[in-house]
């Protein structure tokens, strides 16, 4: 009986040849249907028996192996599983275990992704649709990571008695719950306001490669000479036109205020690497020099004349002058926090001059925005252990990235037209600035903290807005943020 039982799960070649042979040409499949089992013997056959159908389907159902398969659905699997291969890999694809964090992992797939989606964004046009499709689709495989980053929050639960106790309930964590929608809705808004120049524009562009002539009177000479020079009718742009893109450049300015906003807020939160703290020099003074500590201390201070004192003519001075006060802050909170003596003064002179030099701080940032990371960003994010703050850092930063650039080209072309009216102007230096942009609605304390309470904020206020015909008002982007702001009067 053992026998028999162990016989139909290992077939002899004997029983198998007779089988076939004694159906002629009619193939497995046919076999199995034409000669169906008892129940029992059915039982007890299910498994070879499955095998053998489940063999027979493979073999009609799946094209010869020299025929190759439709590579649309394994292309995008294929590319899913390098990009979750490298993130568990910690990019060290040699397995030995010496890769960088997944939060570091993170950050540099999605900086990496931006970099190739939007790098190739030159021009005031819609983006094409393969690198949106591309963008929208492994943006959205990398932020699933935050869909399990919750927190444990106390709930009310009512059992079938009515009596009522407290449980434990997740949620997401509260800073990508409120950060991550907004940030969404500001990557929606630039796709949006890309895609209103896509009707036929008065201004054009000429390649690189073409001849001085066709560039006019202001083509690019070394600074970002990748470009495409913008042209536009020798008379300049019409009225209709240019109030048209003056206000596409206050629309984007807000989506980049709003962006930098956050990327702050989480710069912020991340903690300081001992690495950095250990490179810093002793006080303040040796990190300023002595002529930035002098106008800081100084009893009537002014961020703008301590600004023009300095040179700020390339983007290298700008980073610098931004290291040295950065470092200047640290220091001199390292001494509030450790209650360390300050000298002949107070701690209420410490913090004073602490908050004289976060202003000078934000009014660069709002002077040069688009400028290179300062020393203390980057060691914050190579040394970040929060998968969290990774990708709200990283996305927010390659959003601002984004703005800046489109806000880039606006005023390329708003420059081309001032050149096309006044000749004279095609010598002066332009560079980008937030300081004509419409300053962004700020929420206050009780507002901030009236939306964490709710866990929600009103985001359909970030519509996308367009300009009619006869000149629609401007409205406010909302920003949220998580601390006091220092001194921002003094940036109007």
């Amino acid at each position: 009986m053992a026998s028999s039982q162990s016989f139909p799960s290992s077939p002899s070649p004997s029983s198998s040849e007779c089988s076939c042979s004694g159906r002629g040409g009619m193939d497995e499949e046919e076999v199995v249907a034409a000669s169906p089992l008892p129940p029992l013997q059915k039982r007890t056959l299910s498994r070879g028996h499955g095998s053998r159908a489940a063999s027979g389907r493979r073999h009609s159902e799946l094209p010869p192996k020299n025929v190759e398969m439709p590579s649309g659905l394994m292309t995008e699997m294929d590319l899913m599983q390098e990009r979750f291969a490298k993130l568990l890999l910690g990019e060290d694809m040699s397995g030995t275990g010496r890769g960088v964090s997944s939060a570091l992992a993170l950050s540099n797939s999605i900086t990496n992704l931006a970099a190739s989606v939007f790098g190739e964004q030159r021009r005031l046009e819609p983006m094409s649709a393969d690198r949106r499709a591309r963008w929208k689709k492994e943006i959205d495989w990398i932020l699933s990571v935050t869909d399990h980053i919750i927190e444990f929050l106390p709930l009310q639960h009512e059992s079938e008695d009515g009596t009522s106790m407290e449980v434990m309930g997740t949620q997401l964590r509260k800073d990508i719950l409120m950060n991550l929608p907004a940030l969404r809705k500001l990557d929606a808004m630039l796709l949006g306001y890309l895609d209103n120049f896509k009707d036929e524009q008065e201004f054009w562009y000429v390649s690189k490669d073409a001849d001085e002539s066709d560039k006019g009177d202001s083509p690019r000479n070394g600074e970002k000479w990748w470009i495409p020079t913008v042209r536009v009718p020798p008379e300049g742009l019409s009225d209709q036109s240019r109030k048209w893109l003056q206000h596409q450049k206050d629309l984007v300015g807000q989506v980049l205020k709003a962006a930098m906003a956050m990327n702050a807020d989480v710069l912020t939160e991340m903690e300081i690497p001992e690495e950095y703290i250990e490179s810093l020099p002793k006080n303040g003074r040796d990190s300023l020099g002595d002529s930035i500590y002098r106008t800081i201390t100084d009893d009537h201070f002014d961020p703008n004349e301590l600004l023009n004192s300095v040179d700020l003519s390339t983007e290298h001075k700008i980073v610098d002058l931004k290291d040295k006060i950065e470092a200047s802050v640290v220091i001199w909170q390292r001494k509030l926090c450790n209650k360390l003596y300050w000298g002949p003064g107070s701690l209420e002179k410490r913090e004073q001059f602490e908050e004289r030099a976060e202003t000078v701080l934000l009014i660069l940032k709002h002077k040069f925005p688009g400028t290179a990371q300062s020393s203390l960003d980057i060691s914050k994010i190579q040394y970040n252990k929060d998968v969290g703050f990774a990708i709200l850092e990283s996305y927010s930063r390659a959003l601002e990235s984004l703005a800046f650039s489109v806000l880039s080209r606006i005023e390329d072309v708003l420059y081309a037209d001032n050149v096309a009216r006044d000749p004279r102007r095609s010598k002066s230096k332009k560079r980008s600035s937030l300081d004509n942009i419409p300053e962004s609605f700020v929420v206050d304390d009780t507002e901030a903290s009236s939306a964490r309470a709710g866990d929600s904020l009103n985001w359909d206020e970030l519509e996308d807005r367009s300009l009619d015909c006869g000149g629609a008002k401007l409205r406010k982007v909302p920003r949220i943020v998580s601390r006091k702001r220092m001194h921002v009067e003094k940036i109007e």
